[in-house]
């Protein structure tokens, strides 16, 4: 029905599903056809409508049938159980992973397309209700309405002309559905191994990332995220939030325009709202948000809890 609204008729249609990653899985797939030579320029459309229903029920689908869902699992509770089990092995505090929310937070009262335009402090987070022990309510992001589209071109002297950016590589990786049956739940293999390949794909290192803007749907996945991605040693991806160096400012900032966690997180639009902003940073054109010199960054989705990861690097023409 959106082609017909968009006034876009006679042309190919998809229609990308992968949970909470189907805004980056469509930046993969039109990322496809571009590098295959079919097509020359590619819209994409994220959307959804969480407003109406228990979206509970609803994200539960990109959980285990056999396993998860029957034993009453839900997306927060799985995500509580690798918190819980993270605090435990590495020895750390809850208190330690305040931060995520306080930067989030921070950054979106300067976007105006964020949904929570609300300042918290390290006391607001530890002072919440807790939802599922040890996840309090500032660790997850708000399910909410959202639409965004971008195109994908590509024409040299169109991108140029339209100030464009570069889309440097595209790599997704599956790890088992299942939290229980993967021999490393908190090492998201699949966010690593999808990250190391496009790292290679782009030619960069680490390093060489002026900002992330990842999945933190909850904060304990932001921290699994660094890690897995090279930015943090495992068990330490919590010291960048406790140290600031996730902020606008730090070594690796993250959730520039508000992240999940305060922008909000629309399902099959988020990972358009992600590619958007990372525009708008290589472009400079985040206002109050700008990272200096931004030339490169890496956005990373999660479908289910670190089942499907997507990765995609940019850079500033």
């Amino acid at each position: 029905d959106a082609l017909p609204i968009s006034g876009i008729q006679g042309i190919e249609a998809l229609q990308v599903r992968a949970a909470m990653a189907t805004g980056a899985a469509a930046i993969r797939m039109a990322y496809l056809a571009l590098k295959s030579g079919e097509v020359r320029t590619v819209a994409i459309t994220g959307l959804e409508r969480m407003s109406s229903g228990d979206p509970t029920p609803i994200m539960a689908r990109a959980l285990d049938a056999e396993t998860e869902i029957p034993a009453g699992q839900t997306m927060v509770s799985i995500n509580a159980h690798i918190m819980e089990k993270y605090l435990m092995t590495y020895n750390a505090e809850y208190e330690q992973f305040a931060n995520f929310a306080v930067n989030a937070h921070r950054n979106a009262l300067s976007n105006p397309d964020a949904l929570l335009h609300k300042q918290v402090n390290v006391a607001d987070v530890l002072k919440a209700r807790e939802i599922v022990t040890p996840i309090r309510l500032y660790d997850c992001a708000p399910i909410c309405d959202g639409s965004a589209s971008i195109v994908l071109t590509n024409d040299a002297t169109l991108a140029r002309k339209q100030n464009g950016i570069q889309l440097l590589a595209s790599e997704t990786v599956c790890d088992s559905l299942a939290v229980a049956a993967r021999a490393q739940p908190l090492e998201l293999n699949a966010a690593r191994q999808s990250a190391q390949k496009a790292y290679r794909r782009a030619g960069i290192e680490p390093t060489d990332v002026d900002f992330f803007e990842l999945h933190d749907a909850f904060s304990i996945m932001a921290c699994l995220a660094l890690e897995a991605c090279g930015f943090a040693e495992p068990g330490a991806g919590w010291k960048l939030a406790a140290e600031g160096d996730i902020f606008l400012e730090g070594k690796i900032p993250i959730a520039t325009f508000g992240g999940l966690k305060a922008r909000g997180h629309p399902i099959g639009a988020t990972g358009i709202y992600q590619a958007i902003e990372i525009y708008r940073q290589l472009r400079g054109q985040a206002g109050m948000n700008q990272i200096s010199n931004a030339r490169c960054a890496m956005m990373q989705s999660i479908g289910g809890a670190g089942t499907t990861l997507i990765t995609n690097i940019f850079r500033a023409l």
